[in-house]
């Protein structure tokens, strides 16, 4: 578990920079409040899908 944060977190983290620069960039006219709540949602589904991605390796005997 430790194992996936460690991958999850940053990949949240870039995803909602990314997320609130490009809706910076080119959606002005959007007010704040919904462009942080687009770019909160997408970082949870980035790290939901990461989660699920980055399952851990079992180990064989």
């Amino acid at each position: 578990m430790n194992n996936r944060k460690v991958i999850i977190i940053p990949i949240m983290i870039l995803v909602a920079a990314a997320a609130m620069w490009m809706l910076n960039k080119d959606y002005q006219q959007i007010d704040m409040s919904v462009r942080m709540m687009i770019a909160v949602g997408a970082a949870l589904l980035s790290g939901v899908i990461s989660y699920f991605l980055f399952k851990p390796e079992k180990e064989e005997n």
